[in-house]
């Protein structure tokens, strides 16, 4: 069973910054591809950002972040990050972190990720 426990989350202005984390208590955990994902209220779960396993040379970013927020991976520690700079009000939902224990290339779909963590909230007024 692999656990994933988000942190990081909280209530930023338009144009501030926030860094999340992800901790994987797997100690596999630099062969899973691992990816965030987001959900808005009255919306479905959406792709934000990927990395893929061992180095995380590979990464994937939805248009709507690309240049304003970094996906990485720490796999001494065990943990992803997301830095999310320039902040804009839509950028307000839960946050998850997921893991993805397949071999192939990283992915943008919700069903490619087989283990999820429990989300935090990011909020970011205007």
């Amino acid at each position: 069973q692999v656990q994933l426990v988000e942190s990081g989350g909280g209530l930023v202005q338009a144009g501030g910054s926030l860094r999340l984390a992800c901790a994987v208590s797997q100690r596999t955990f630099s062969t899973y591809r691992m990816g965030w994902f987001r959900q808005a209220p009255g919306k479905e779960r959406e792709f934000v950002a990927a990395i893929g396993w061992w180095s995380g040379s590979t990464t994937d970013y939805a248009d709507s972040v690309k240049g304003r927020f970094t996906i990485s991976r720490d796999n001494v520690e065990n943990t992803i990050d997301l830095q999310m700079n320039s902040l804009k009000p839509e950028d307000t939902a839960v946050y998850y972190c997921a893991a993805d224990l397949g071999d192939g290339r990283i992915s943008r779909l919700v069903r490619d990720y087989d283990y999820w963590g429990q989300g935090t909230q990011v909020t970011v007024s205007s």
